[in-house]
């Protein structure tokens, strides 16, 4: 049989609108046969929406001379035209081709298919709600995250007690406390000699009172949204074990400090996003309370206790549901009425305050209802509030036990922590992936999520469950080959760590040059190290920065933050080929593009507007006449249509229109 077929889903002509639709959207779906067998071709559209199947015959059309320039009597367009479901949904569709009677079918996951005699891969369209916004502030901002034991300490309190003397309050509960005088010492990672196993007691003192102190150097990189790892009374130093979620953990001051963090957080232009870690709570808790150590009758108490419901105990009391088994972790029933009530109450305690911002723990373990019933009150209480959940994956299809999850259709999550972006580039940047590959990711996100969604991703490098970002890219191994003993050992040699931060600068370039707010995790500028947690949760090294690095980020959180085109900018991605990534970003009449090349070899390319094939802000790629380079300033001309660049080894361009 001669027969070829076409179709790009991140092309506009083939698909058109480009990504997700609004309930009830229209949307054009075309494909292109060629070859001699082409006139005598039938094309049906296999569309799966509102639980069930349908199929559609295509429309011939005039072909758009997928070839060449001229008519070609063996090219044939067909074209469907769909409508969305009045509900948000996943749809998915893919070709099939009937020539002579016989049966072919055109599919993929995303991006241009294949032509194949096998059922192939759907391709998704993600249906969400007409009314679905997420915040300016946080689409457009750039986002600091802070382990607060471990960022700044801070001058002692109105009663003259510093961090770590007020640590003593949990000693008093029989919690173990071991302190850290000195800021630079290495973190505790084996169980101390008094106890069998390792547990996360050691505590540096930093404090609330700390990141107030050095707000001014948070704003001189451009921040404008603090999100902080939980900041709740708990028996560790992590605290996602919560034992009281309506008071903050001594250690890091009061709730009046938490006040005046706000409140000095608004004068520098920056917002505070807490860690909500409500799937489980700690077993010394308010709420548990194994211990004995609050006066409230604790779950473990019995069922007198308020809080006995919450629980699931197979075999009271000892045998109850954990957290991944971690016996210190009892899990909550979520949907249960007294405790949906009581986060509530939680919710509304904080935004007293003015914090309407929350980061959502575990999302991916909390049923849909319950997120949902999180969203709606945020924005009951501020249509301007946030709810960002910690997903892993590609958050438009995640399953969980009950089937596809609903992050993203417009009732639940704003938006989640970036993982798959963090992949990508890492991937990229080390040689696992190609450029391509790097394409295909990003653009393939892009086309499954909707706009809202999409453009408020917390796009991370690094996290505190993270390798940290400059260990990565410096080629340190998987925390699989090495033992515990082996990561507290590891340190980058002087090449590896020279290498990596240059691979830094192309990450940091490529991720602030993106249409999403960029997160940077505390110290992660300042060129700290470490393989997982606790190594990637040290100190940040004040007095021993690299001072180039935190140049490079000041550099980048002044451009984005003074730049329409980078903030809020029409987007086109191109793989300009295996080593050479270019993102392209147009906003008000101004135009930036980025040029990343990860080759160990000099570059001379060539790229013209009409390379930017894909996505739906394809057909906005024009050039200005004159661009700089805002790292090393050099001048860039160019016709108007294309651009040539000499792009030295392992190193990224900025050029931003001068004209």
């Amino acid at each position: 049989m001669e027969l070829s077929a076409y179709h790009n889903s991140r092309e506009i002509r083939y698909r058109f609108p480009q990504g997700a639709l609004k309930c009830l959207e229209g949307a054009v779906l075309k494909i292109v046969l060629f070859g001699a067998d082409a006139p005598y071709a039938k094309v049906f559209l296999r569309l799966w929406a509102d639980g069930s199947e349908a199929l559609i015959c295509g429309k011939r059309e005039p072909t758009f001379s997928f070839i060449n320039d001229g008519e070609n009597p063996h090219e044939m367009c067909f074209s469907f035209h769909i409508t969305a479901p009045e509900t948000p949904q996943l749809i998915w569709y893919y070709f099939i081709i009937d020539v002579h009677g016989e049966k072919l079918y055109y599919g993929a996951r995303s991006g241009k298919g294949q032509l194949s005699s096998c059922v192939p891969p759907d391709y998704q369209i993600t249906v969400y709600d007409l009314c679905f916004t997420t915040p300016k502030w946080f689409r457009e901002g750039i986002v600091y995250q802070i382990f607060p034991d471990r960022f700044y300490r801070g001058g002692a309190d109105a009663g003259g007690l510093t961090a770590l003397e007020r640590a003593s309050y949990h000693e008093n509960m029989g919690r173990r406390v071991v302190r850290h005088e000195d800021w630079n010492e290495e973190v505790l990672y084996r169980a101390i000699p008094e106890e069998k196993h390792y547990s996360p007691c050691d505590y540096y003192g930093g404090d609330l009172r700390g990141i107030i102190e050095k707000l001014p150097y948070l704003k001189s990189l451009g921040v404008s949204v603090i999100y902080l790892n939980p900041i709740f009374e708990a028996a560790s130093n992590h605290r996602y074990n919560t034992s009281d979620y309506l008071s903050v953990d001594p250690i890091l001051g009061t709730k009046d400090d938490l006040a005046e963090l706000v409140k000095a957080a608004e004068g520098f232009g920056i917002k505070l996003m807490l860690d909500g870690v409500f799937s489980h709570t700690g077993d010394d808790s308010v709420y548990f309370n194994k211990y004995g150590n609050y006066p409230e009758l604790g779950a473990y108490g019995g069922a007198k206790s308020p809080y006995y419901e919450w629980y699931d105990f197979r075999h009271f009391p000892d045998d109850y549901r954990s957290w991944w088994g971690f016996t210190t972790l009892p899990e909550i029933r979520e949907l249960v009425p007294s405790y949906v009530e009581f986060i509530k109450t939680v919710l509304r305690h904080w935004a007293q305050l003015g914090i309407s911002a929350w980061r959502l723990d575990v999302a991916d373990e909390l049923p849909d209802e319950f997120i949902r019933m999180l969203r709606t009150e945020l924005k009951s209480m501020d249509p301007d509030a946030l709810l960002l959940g910690e997903v892993w994956e590609d958050a438009s299809n995640k399953e969980w036990a009950e089937g596809l999850r609903k992050y993203v259709y417009g009732h639940e999550l704003d938006s989640v922590m970036n993982y798959p972006f963090r992949d990508a580039v890492c991937g990229f940047l080390t040689g696992h992936i190609d450029a391509y590959a790097l394409n295909e990711a990003l653009a393939g996100q892009r086309e499954r999520y909707p706009e809202p969604f999409y453009h408020a991703c917390m796009n991370i490098l690094g996290s505190h469950d993270t390798y940290r970002i400059l260990s990565v890219l410096g080629g340190a191994p998987s925390k699989n080959v090495l033992t515990r003993d082996q990561q507290a050992e590891f340190r980058l040699e002087e090449k590896q760590y020279a290498f990596g931060k240059q691979r830094l600068f192309l990450a940091s370039a490529l991720q602030y040059s993106m249409p999403q707010p960029p997160c940077v995790y505390y110290g992660d500028e300042a060129g700290m190290t470490g393989l997982s947690d606790p190594f990637n949760r040290a100190t940040y090294p004040w007095g021993h920065e690299d001072a180039e690095l935190v140049k490079q980020y000041r550099m980048l959180g002044e451009l984005r933050r003074n730049n329409a085109a980078l903030r809020r900018g029409q987007t086109a991605f191109l793989a300009v080929n295996s080593e050479v990534f270019a993102v392209f970003r147009r906003g008000e009449n101004k135009s930036v593009i980025t040029f990343i090349n990860r080759s160990d070899s000099a570059q001379e390319i060539r790229v013209s507007a009409k390379d930017f094939t894909e996505g739906p802000d394809a057909n906005s790629v024009r050039f200005a006449q004159l661009y700089r380079d805002a790292i090393g300033a050099d001048t860039v001309v160019t016709n108007g249509e294309a651009i040539s660049v000499a792009l030295r080894p392992c190193t990224a361009l900025i050029l931003i229109d001068c004209s």
